[in-house]
Formats: structure tokens, C-alpha cells, sequence
């Protein structure tokens, strides 16, 4: 054995999102695994010996697993307009932004944004065409919305669009229309795609620029490994993330394929060599979108939207495109993810899903339900029984809470995200971010989400339902070894023999810190296969 390839760490107070044995102080670890870890005082001799890393009495986690997020997107989008929180509050805030943006810009170059919320805006209302033509009328201009499944865009988008009065809705998605008739400029979800041919794209190079820039971000959120749940085009992602790699990228990262773009396209096919877990960078699947959000209003609910009596959202997806992304994934042991807010949403993938014998290998959850927001209890019963995992993301309720409290009224809006009875009845349940398809100005981090499962409450401090909070031993099990379950990594999420040594070391003791300041807690290191990644420039 190499003695370089040995690392012992040792005075560490440590959790291991492992059942079995969740505590320790010390692990030795060997060629990026973890060979053992415990008690300092059981330690094999072989290790004892050893020159040891001390970790100065600092809690230790797994590193996070962001199992639900779009990072090519995100970090695409750190380089566009912010419409969000703490720069844009209002919609003449964002008028301003698209003026000053133009201002060092050709006339006819895109002007792209992401992230406005309606309630998290002055006005209390979307911007329209006509606010986007005040900040700019010879470029096309396009917004999207917090939750990506809406675009707002001026009328010379609309123009080059061909998108008029007379354009009918595509399936699945609404062209917002004013009394007249006009359209407004707000294009929800299969609505929205209707600009995507005509959206500039990135180069390759800056692509892996840009990921590069958003890895050394997650690497100081703690953040080890993560999913890409896919583009709002065609775009492969995987030889992105391989060039990136190249460079020096550290995540593990499963990629989905959005198979709205690929059902036609008789030759898509992922070879088998990139279906391999074991990579770096792997395949693991195609996602599909069943509905949409519900700060947009387009979740598709069991009963009606606030104020309303016939609005129950949008069902986006296609019983066509359902079909043949089960056939795929069948034919090729991959997983499928079904997008999934609203009740009726849920309970259509959960129902179609128990129809089937499971197709994946290695205990891979065959079917994975993306955000899960209004789950009836059927529908929890009958994933639990069948190993369909939920994916969540406590940093929805967390951030848009004022959108939440709209839309459903507060009574409603407290029955939702029931993680602590999708855990009692047995669901395979991981926590992550969606990032940047949330109200908030970090999305990646981590830890917001598990402030909001243990307190349920927001940001601004609205009940959000405290008959669901979690301990935080449980919330960091659900962002970590929960999280690499239900998304079918292998080996990582727990520190214990044989896995690998991805794990973060916390400014602060996150496990005895009063629960309302789990959001200050700052990663000090991150270590990914036993090597540090990130460190921290000062102490605390």
C-alpha cells in the first residue's frame, strides 16, 4: 500500500447518515473509500500509526447529495439578469435591469433573465409585454419565471415568435391572453418552448466555463454529488460535464435526459457504457414533465387554486410520451422521473408506475416522483409499496411562501411536503434543491431546505406545517444518504466501510445548534474521495 493514498482523520465529531453506527470521531481512509470508521480508541493498529488529520473537534456530515437540479442551466443563468431578491424587487427594478443590460449590448442581441416571483414582486403581479418593452424594444427580451415552467418575453420575442392573437395554445401549454385577446407575453409551460429555437445557446467552451465557475460552488456548499434533471432543449449535457471533468470538476453526477426532446427521434439511444454507475459522470435516466408549479398556478391539483373554482393547473405531459419513456427505460434498466407538484399529477405517475414489475438493477428505484407537493395518501401508500422514491425540496415552501399562501390558502399550504408521514409509511424520500428553478438568490445551498424541515416554517416565518418537522439527524439523512437512495448512486451519502470518503466539515455543531440558525452553518472543508476540494480562506 501507497501510504499516500492512506488518509486517517481523527478528533471529529462525526455523523454518518449511517442507521447502523451514526456516530464517530475518527476514519482511515484508502484510495478515496472509507476502510474504517469509529471510535478513536478502537481503531486498528494499522491505522493508529499513521500521521492523522485533525479535525479540531468540528461536526462532520456525508457530502450533500443535490439529487433534484438543473446545474448547466444554473450556471448558464448565474450569467443573466437576477430577477429575484435582493437586486429585483419590482417590476421597475427589473425595467431598469433590462435598460442597463441593453445599454452594453447591440441592438437585436437576447436579453435573458431567470427567477421573478409575482408576490415576491412590489406589484404583486407578472410583468407583461409591455413592462419588458419599457426596458427594451429592439431586442427580444426573455424572462423566466422562478420556477422555469413559465417565460415571460416582450413583443419583439412575440414578433420573431410569430406568436399572435390568432396562435392557438400547444398541448400542454397556454399562451396568457388580455380581454382583447392579446397576448400578454407570458407563455406557460409547453407555451414556453415555443421560444427555444430561437434562444441563443452558449458555446461548448463557455458551457464548460460556466460549470466549472458553479462546481467551485458547490464544492463550498459541502455539495458532492448531484443530478441533472435536464435542459428546456435538446442539449446533451454529458459531454459538458466530461470536459469539465477534464478540468478539474469534482461532482458525481447522474444526467437525465428530458424526453420531451428525444420520444421522435427514432436514433436516441444512450449506449450502455454511459448507463454505467459507477462513472463519474453517468446516464441514469429520462425525465418526463407532468405539470407545472404551484407559485405559477399550473400544478395540476385535486381540487382548485385559491379563488377559483375551475382551476386546477395544467397536465403537461402526453399519455404518448408517458408510454414510450416506460418503454425505453424498460428496454434499457434506466430510471424514469416524472415531474409531479399537484395531486392529480402525482397520483397519475404513481398509478401507472404500480402496473409495472421494476426494471432497474442494484436496487436502484426504477421510478423516481420530482417535488411530490400534494400527495394523497393512496398515492403515499402505493409508492412506498412499490419502491417509487420522492425527490423533494424544502427550499420551495421555505422561499415562496407568499406565492404558497396565494395560491392555497394557509390552511392548505401547511398540508404540504408531508415529509415526516412519507417517511413513517416507508417512501424512499431525498431532499434537494431544483436550483435555479427557486425564489432564492443561493439556490444550491443546502441549508435553508433542512432549516425548514426541522422548524416548518419560511423564511418569513409562515407556519408551513409543524406536524411535519423533521429531527435534524433526519433532514441531514434526507439530504445525503436519503437523497443517493432514491436517485440510485451507489457508495456515497453515508460514511461508513466501503463507501466513498465524500464529506463536508461544518463551521458549527448543526446537530446541537437552536434550529433557527441551521441557515448560518458554513461548509469550512469538503472532502470528495478522501482529498480536500475546498477550504475555507479564514476560521471561525
Amino acid at each position: 500500500m501507497n501510504q499516500s493514498e492512506r488518509h486517517i482523520f481523527i478528533n471529529g465529531k462525526i455523523f454518518t447518515s449511517d442507521p447502523s453506527t451514526p456516530y464517530a470521531d475518527s476514519m482511515a481512509t484508502e484510495n478515496g473509500r472509507i476502510v474504517w470508521i469509529g471510535k478513536i480508541e478502537d481503531m486498528p493498529e494499522q491505522y493508529a500509526g499513521h500521521p492523522a488529520a485533525d479535525l479540531n473537534g468540528k461536526r462532520v456530515i456525508p457530502g450533500f447529495v443535490d439529487a433534484h437540479m438543473h446545474p448547466v442551466m444554473l450556471a448558464d443563468f448565474r450569467k443573466k439578469i437576477t430577477a429575484m431578491p435582493p437586486e429585483i424587487n419590482s417590476i421597475e427594478n427589473l425595467v431598469q435591469a433590462i435598460r442597463k443590460r441593453r445599454k452594453i449590448q447591440e441592438s437585436g442581441e437576447w436579453i435573458e433573465g431567470w427567477g421573478y416571483d409575482e408576490q415576491g414582486l412590489l406589484e404583486k403581479r407578472s410583468p407583461t409585454r409591455y413592462d419588458l418593452d419599457r426596458g427594451c424594444c429592439d431586442s427580444p427580451v426573455s424572462i423566466m419565471r422562478t420556477c422555469a415552467h413559465i417565460r415571460c418575453v416582450n413583443s419583439m420575442a412575440l414578433k420573431l415568435a410569430g406568436i399572435d392573437r390568432n396562435t392557438p395554445d400547444p398541448p400542454g401549454g397556454e399562451i396568457e391572453r388580455d380581454a382583447d385577446g392579446e397576448p400578454t407575453g407570458v407563455l406557460k409551460e409547453n407555451a414556453r418552448n415555443l421560444l427555444a429555437p430561437l434562444l441563443p445557446r452558449e458555446t461548448p467552451e463557455r458551457k464548460t466555463e460556466n460549470l466549472l465557475e458553479l462546481g467551485e460552488v458547490l464544492t463550498s456548499q459541502g455539495i458532492t454529488a448531484i443530478c441533472d434533471m435536464g435542459n428546456l432543449d435538446e442539449t446533451d449535457n454529458i459531454p459538458i460535464y466530461e470536459a469539465a471533468v477534464k478540468r478539474g470538476f469534482h461532482q458525481k453526477v447522474g444526467v437525465y435526459y428530458m424526453w420531451d426532446f428525444f420520444a421522435d427521434q427514432p436514433d436516441f439511444h444512450i449506449p450502455d457504457s454511459l448507463l454505467d454507475r459507477s462513472r463519474q459522470i453517468f446516464a441514469a435516466g429520462l425525465k418526463l414533465i407532468g405539470d407545472g408549479s404551484i407559485s405559477g398556478r399550473t400544478a395540476w391539483m385535486n381540487r382548485p387554486f385559491s379563488g377559483s373554482e375551475d382551476e386546477y393547473g395544467i397536465s403537461v405531459c402526453s399519455d404518448h410520451l408517458v408510454e414510450t419513456a416506460i418503454e425505453y427505460c424498460k428496454k434499457n434498466h434506466c430510471q424514469l422521473s416524472m415531474h409531479a407538484m399537484g395531486g392529480r399529477a402525482i397520483a397519475r405517475m404513481v398509478n401507472r408506475a404500480c402496473l409495472e414489475e421494476p426494471w432497474t438493477l442494484g436496487g436502484v428505484p426504477y421510478v423516481r416522483v420530482e417535488h411530490v407537493t400534494a400527495p394523497s395518501e393512496e398515492s403515499i401508500e402505493k409508492a412506498a409499496r412499490h419502491g417509487i422514491s420522492f425527490v423533494s425540496q424544502p427550499i420551495f415552501p421555505y422561499a415562496e411562501s407568499k406565492s404558497y399562501l396565494t395560491n392555497l390558502g394557509p390552511e392548505w399550504f401547511r398540508q404540504c411536503y408531508p415529509y415526516k408521514s412519507m417517511l413513517e409509511r416507508g417512501v424512499r424520500l431525498g431532499f434537494s434543491t431544483d436550483a435555479p428553478a427557486t425564489f432564492w438568490s443561493n439556490p444550491s445551498d443546502p441549508f435553508p431546505g433542512l432549516k425548514l424541515a426541522v422548524t416548518r416554517r419560511s423564511a418569513d416565518g409562515t407556519d408551513c406545517g409543524q406536524d411535519q418537522a423533521l429531527d435534524i439527524e433526519t433532514a441531514i439523512r434526507l439530504y445525503t444518504a436519503g437523497a443517493a437512495q432514491a436517485a440510485g448512486f451507489h457508495d456515497i451519502g453515508m460514511l461508513r466501510p466501503g463507501y466513498c470518503a465524500d464529506f463536508a466539515v461544518l463551521s458549527d455543531d448543526i446537530l446541537s445548534l437552536p434550529a433557527e440558525d441551521i441557515d448560518k452553518v458554513l461548509v469550512t472543508q469538503t472532502y470528495i474521495g478522501g482529498r480536500c476540494v475546498y477550504s475555507r480562506k479564514y476560521n471561525f
